[in-house]
């Protein structure tokens, strides 16, 4: 009796996924626990392993092809013989080490795809990613090298000795033009996003901070905070602190909607937005409100490597409150963040720039950061959400109050 391989259950309101890489060929001696293939979600990458010892059978679902959770992705015949089939692809194969290094290569499925999509052959193909895995990005450097190497091979064209052809029809790709498929996270996160205008009553509200005081308690505290926690002190922490305490008088930017009901929450799970190599992730810092400076900084820390190096885990991404992005640190001004369903609130962060503000009657030079709150004003109200932000603006501003409130 055959055993069929089905895409598992792979978190909180992630149903749909695409198949990866197949790592077993049809035919190929399994064991209980071996990966066989890979499924690209919009969050991770999610491997599926075999439940049972026996020999793949047929896979019924290809790479690149969307899957549902329950979806049967291929089969297993535990009673199987692997030599027989061994056998008719090693007669039809003369050289099964080639074929063989490019199946069990290390390789993302984003990369996978592109490599094939290109005619790469990923034997070539150095990896940079955490034991060696090759990336998206090793693939593009090789196809660039390939194109600067062909264009200086590339002799001089002749003089043209017939007219410019007319102008190519519009049906007709401009050769200058590049397609590239869409990742699953990445339609995922379109999706998403175009899902929360569409559904949400989605505005958002302004305000400036004057960092002065958080900038000079960094300066003052910074070698003291690095030598006992072994990380620098950032805004990061600051910021989640007096998001968390306004959170708590404004309890209605911490909840979500469902159906005709308000879901108010007494936990702080905040997210942070991140931006990584196959689009932006919110991983989730749990109970915020019970984490220390410290805590914070380390989990953020641990999130933007995980995020460069992919191994960010389901269970990083799961839930959250209340969304924090930080835009400042790519150079932008000001922006209106979009939410991040189904919480009804995010607060933006931005650069910090030296503006002239009066402060008594007098013109002094301070270090300013425009801050932005988008929220859903189906169940927040103009009044709340400018006395939220107003209550993070004068908890960063008098930083030693954050203790308080922790």
């Amino acid at each position: 009796m055959t055993i069929e391989i089905k895409v598992p259950q792979m978190g909180e309101s992630v149903v749909e996924a695409t198949v990866g890489e197949w790592l077993k060929k049809e035919g190929d001696a399994v064991n209980l626990g071996d990966v066989l293939v890979e499924l690209e979600t919009d969050k991770v990458d999610v491997e599926v392993g075999a439940e049972s010892s026996g020999v793949l059978g047929k896979i019924l679902v290809g790479s690149g092809e969307d899957v549902k959770v329950g979806d049967v992705l291929g089969t297993i015949d535990p009673n199987g013989s692997a030599s027989t089939t061994e056998q008719k692809v090693t007669e039809k194969e003369p050289t099964p080490a080639v074929e063989e290094t490019a199946v069990t290569e290390k390789i993302t499925p984003v990369a996978q795809r592109m490599a094939s999509e290109e005619g790469v052959d990923v034997t070539k193909v150095k990896g940079s990613g955490p034991g060696g895995k090759v990336t998206k990005n090793d693939v593009a450097r090789l196809l660039e090298s390939a194109k600067t190497v062909s264009s200086a091979a590339k002799p001089a064209a002749a003089p043209a000795a017939k007219p410019a052809a007319p102008p190519a029809a519009s049906s007709q790709r401009d050769p200058r033009e590049e397609r590239v498929k869409m990742s699953r996270r990445r339609r995922t996160i379109a999706a998403r996003l175009v899902e929360a205008q569409q559904t949400a009553a989605m505005l958002t509200t302004f305000n400036e901070i004057d960092m002065s005081a958080v900038m000079e308690l960094r300066q003052r505290r910074q070698d003291a905070f690095v030598q006992r926690h072994g990380v620098k002190i950032g805004f990061t922490s600051f910021f989640v602190k007096a998001t968390v305490g306004a959170l708590k008088a404004f309890p209605r930017l911490n909840a979500e909607i469902d159906g005709d009901e308000m879901v108010l929450k007494s936990y702080y799970d905040i997210g942070i937005a991140v931006g990584a190599e196959e689009g932006l992730v919110v991983p989730v810092l749990r109970d915020a409100d019970r984490m220390s400076f410290a805590q914070i900084e380390q989990q953020t820390k641990e999130f933007a490597q995980k995020s460069r190096d992919g191994s960010l885990s389901l269970e990083d991404l799961r839930g959250g409150t209340f969304t924090i992005t930080n835009g400042g640190v790519f150079g932008s001004m000001l922006s209106t963040p979009i939410l991040n369903p189904p919480q009804v609130g995010i607060l933006g962060l931005h650069n910090i720039v030296e503006r002239p503000v009066a402060i008594s009657g007098e013109v002094a030079i301070r270090p300013i950061m425009y801050v932005a709150l988008s929220y859903d004003h189906r169940i927040v109200d103009g009044r709340e959400a400018v006395q939220f932000l107003v209550r993070v603006k004068e908890l960063i501003e008098d930083p030693e109050s954050l203790l308080l409130e922790g």
